[in-house]
């Protein structure tokens, strides 16, 4: 159904937030406040968030034709186009920032400040402003100033080095299949803006730090733990788990089934119901950690098992004795599942130029708030005449200010 813009509009109503960003790491944190009922004004550049252009694929024909990757991450905003370099352009974002609650910008190490927003400006123009800043790298060390690119930080942050075949099947570094450094850094942006929102009564308006290597690295989690411990950089291990056995992909007679045996009760249950009932006594394989040390002797026996049938039969099998199991599906099998549409995940979104756009949905779900999809990501400068007018300029200011290509 397509969304209704006057639907619920979640627990963040009331929020308003200036959203500088651009790409994705930025522009996904701000859409999460946005899902959340957050009033997120997206200002951008005279051509626009770069990811318009980041196609194909491509939506629509000729001037409104948008790439699918903006509209991935920009629904539920309201768009001003503004050349931040002119004064007039400074000076509506100066209003901007008088009344809103969050800034958040990806902008290079000193960009700001040379338009004119250093802290002590920003301070004064609103105490109570959250200022949000994401960086590739932070804000002290050498890479101050570098750009911070996705692709870049997973190979850098440890990331790459643990994914993908292991060297034993020709395998080599490889990034995860989205750009994973830019989601988890939004997504800590957008934990790291509701903390400072919340804690604003005490510390007022403050300004908060996030980059991409350092939301890397912390989501590195049990394979940072393990490096820890040993002293010894894990490898790649394909699908496989570091820490449990069996927990990985294995081929069957028609595609690929992902079998999770995470405890030592499901380890018989799995056992017997593929036929293999005499690994579940042997005492090669007696606990997880002895099938963590012996799993190149494990495998293939599994392995050779369950290449005899279907996955669909497998899994069958191991819903049976409540082992977890499922079968890799691609990306739209993964959105028509009976599973992903109960929860509501797909919604279709009416766009003012490109028509339907079928949008991935909010996996938040609230008893009384709830979030909602409220309207399609926008085109360039769609709403910059019902913001200024917002802010108090007049017909024949914005026709000014229009003139002068200050929005």
């Amino acid at each position: 159904m397509p969304a209704d813009p006057t639907a619920n509009r979640g627990p963040l109503t009331g929020i308003r937030v200036v959203d500088l960003s651009t790409v994705l790491a930025g522009p996904y944190a701000t859409m999460v406040l946005a899902d959340l009922g957050a009033d997120v004004v997206k200002v951008e550049p005279p051509d626009g968030d770069s990811t318009r252009g980041w196609g194909p694929p491509w939506v629509g024909e000729g001037p409104s034709r948008t790439a699918a990757y903006y509209l991935a991450v920009n629904r539920n905003k309201r768009s001003l186009r503004l050349d931040l370099k002119s004064p007039e352009g400074a000076d509506v974002l100066r209003r901007l920032l008088i009344s809103a609650d969050v800034l958040v910008e990806n902008l290079r190490a000193g960009s700001l400040d040379r338009l004119g927003f250093d802290e002590a400006t920003l301070k004064a123009l609103n105490p109570e402003l959250v200022h949000l800043a994401i960086s590739g790298y932070g804000t002290t060390g050498p890479g101050v100033g570098r750009p911070g690119y996705d692709f870049v930080v997973q190979a850098v942050g440890g990331l790459m080095s643990i994914t993908g075949a292991p060297d034993s099947d020709d395998g080599r570094p490889t990034k995860v299949g989205v750009a994973i450094s830019d989601v988890v850094t939004g997504l800590y942006s957008a934990i790291g803006i509701l903390a400072a929102l919340i804690g604003r009564g005490e510390a007022s308006g403050q300004r908060v730090d996030v980059s991409l290597l350092g939301s890397t690295l912390a989501v590195l989690v049990n394979q940072a733990q393990n490096a820890f411990v040993t002293g010894r950089a894990p490898g790649r291990l394909g699908n496989a788990h570091p820490n449990i056995v069996p927990y990985e992909t294995f081929a069957t007679a028609d595609g690929e089934l992902a079998v999770a045996v995470g405890s030592e009760r499901q380890w018989p249950r799995f056992c017997e119901a593929i036929g293999l009932p005499a690994l579940a006594t042997d005492a090669r394989f007696a606990t997880n950690g002895d099938r963590v040390v012996r799993r190149d002797a494990l495998r293939p026996l599994i392995a050779d098992r369950l290449a005899t049938r279907s996955s669909a039969e497998w899994a069958a099998v191991l819903d049976e004795v409540d082992v977890p199991n499922g079968v890799v599906a691609d990306v739209l099998e993964a959105f028509g599942s009976s599973e992903a549409v109960a929860l509501g995940m797909s919604t279709d979104v009416e766009h003012p130029s490109l028509g339907v756009i079928r949008q991935a949905g909010i996996p938040l779900a609230f008893a009384s708030t709830p979030g909602a999809i409220r309207t399609a990501p926008p085109l360039l400068g769609e709403h910059t005449d019902e913001i200024l007018d917002a802010l108090g300029y007049t017909g024949e200011e914005i026709a000014f200010l229009r003139e002068t290509g200050a929005v």
